[in-house]
């Protein structure tokens, strides 16, 4: 039995939920989390752990040793005629399984002494008071950690936004030669293709996660997507399928507001940025470290006011990627662009991880790119 009383109840334990306890239990508030599922609790994504989410999860106490995954040192763009990597200029990523990370995030937060209702049931109706197992809780702070269809989030009146935009997106799992994922310095590879994407992340010594992004449904089964692509068909021709395939739903996401009186929103239930930035994790993970502190000061206008901050540089990245996924012909002349410049591509990935800023970006090399992308494709 968990005492129906806290300071801070949290509704959803994935790892925005469980990211956010620990925060909360480092500046020693007492801590009831909530979810139906017990660990580990696993989702469709691309399992792509990138070096500023590896600092993030560092700061909740959160260590991610190389053999929970598998090491990946950057980035690849490939189209049907060029391609383009830059490596992460310092700290690796990491490819961790969706169930490893979640177990991790789990046995952190029960070792930084968060009370951990599992397999509970959670009621959350409105106008009337959050209940678990049908009992009513006490709470200082209600946080809504319950993902894109965020119940807390309707109960709170907080739905209130703009769905910019929706797709589709599955998630297999192949076991493979252990010669391809024990190259020098293996990369996160990301196909482009007609009508999605599909990335390719190790995760262990002789396994691939491969997860494909659309914006039709009917256009996102996995093996079907790969079969597209000449060369990674190739790669995993003979490869042993080892996980049924996963699918789900990503979204891009904004809200007028993340907060009301004692009720605050994390992760996707506070708004979202589209997969194909590889951000999700890494904007809960800077979320609940932000929402702790302002619950620590008492004060949410904190958490309101510089979680749009948090937000403006994956959201603003997935525009410019879904532009290149709606539009091949733009595609095909940036990453023609990028081919013949790797070190703009190397620019933008080092704004993407939080390497440089954005604005160093735009008045360094924006110009330059802009310039290319409108010049004859013989010049």
């Amino acid at each position: 039995m968990v005492e129906k009383k806290c300071d801070v109840l949290i509704v959803g334990g994935g790892p925005a939920g469980l990211a956010t306890a620990i925060a909360l239990r480092q500046r020693g508030a007492d801590v009831l989390l909530a979810d139906a599922l017990a660990p580990p609790i696993d989702k469709a994504c691309g399992e792509g752990i990138l070096p500023d989410s590896r600092r993030d999860l560092g700061r909740l106490g959160v260590e991610l040793p190389d053999a929970c995954g598998a090491r990946f040192h950057g980035i690849r763009f490939s189209g049907q005629r060029f391609s383009v990597a830059a490596e992460f200029p310092s700290e690796p990523g990491l490819g961790v399984k969706r169930t490893v990370l979640h177990q991790l995030l789990a046995d952190r937060a029960a070792e930084a002494g968060v009370r951990l209702a599992w397999n509970t049931s959670v009621s959350v109706n409105p106008g009337q008071p959050i209940a678990l197992d049908s009992e009513p809780v006490r709470y200082r702070y209600l946080i809504g950690a319950d993902g894109q269809s965020s119940r807390v989030r309707t109960w709170a009146g907080l739905d209130d936004g703009s769905l910019l935009t929706r797709r589709f997106g599955f998630r297999i799992h192949y076991r493979i030669a252990p010669s391809i994922t024990q190259r020098p310095r293996p990369h996160v590879e990301v196909h482009w293709t007609v009508g999605g994407q599909v990335y390719v992340t190790p995760v262990a010594e002789n396994e691939l996660c491969v997860s494909v992004m659309a914006a039709s449904s009917d256009a996102v089964r996995g093996r079907q997507m790969v079969g597209t692509i000449p060369g990674l068909k190739q790669q995993l021709a003979g490869a042993e399928i080892i996980t049924r395939e996963r699918g789900g739903i990503t979204t891009t996401r904004r809200l007028r507001s993340v907060t009301r009186g004692k009720v605050a929103l994390v992760g996707d239930a506070s708004g979202s940025a589209d997969a194909i930035t590889g951000e999700g994790l890494a904007m809960s993970f800077r979320q609940a470290l932000l929402l702790a502190e302002a619950i620590d000061a008492g004060d949410l206008s904190l958490y309101e006011s510089v979680h749009p901050t948090i937000m403006r540089l994956p959201q603003t990245m997935a525009r410019i990627l879904l532009l290149m996924d709606r539009w091949p012909a733009l595609r095909d002349r940036a990453l023609r662009v990028l081919a013949h410049d790797p070190a703009l591509f190397q620019a933008l990935v080092c704004v993407h991880i939080g390497e440089k800023p954005l604005r160093h970006f735009i008045m360094r090399q924006a110009p330059s790119l802009g310039f290319r992308l409108l010049m004859p494709l013989s010049a």
